[in-house]
């Protein structure tokens, strides 16, 4: 999941019940992915994925 955008404009990530920390783009929550075990999730795959579920805006909202 990733929460809405903060006042400095990161999102929580948090993947199976865990905050693992705050993405500032969708390359980070594709590290972020990457971390929690899919390798070859891509900033593509962020966008795409039925794996993510957006809060506060999708993959566009950072601010």
């Amino acid at each position: 999941m990733i929460y809405p955008p903060d006042e400095a404009g990161g999102r929580r990530v948090r993947i199976d019940g865990t905050i693992l920390g705050r993405a500032y783009s969708t390359q980070d929550v594709a590290r972020f992915m990457q971390e929690a075990g899919l390798q070859s999730f891509d900033e593509v795959d962020v966008v795409r994925s039925a794996l993510i579920e957006w809060r506060g805006g999708g993959p566009d909202a950072w601010a």
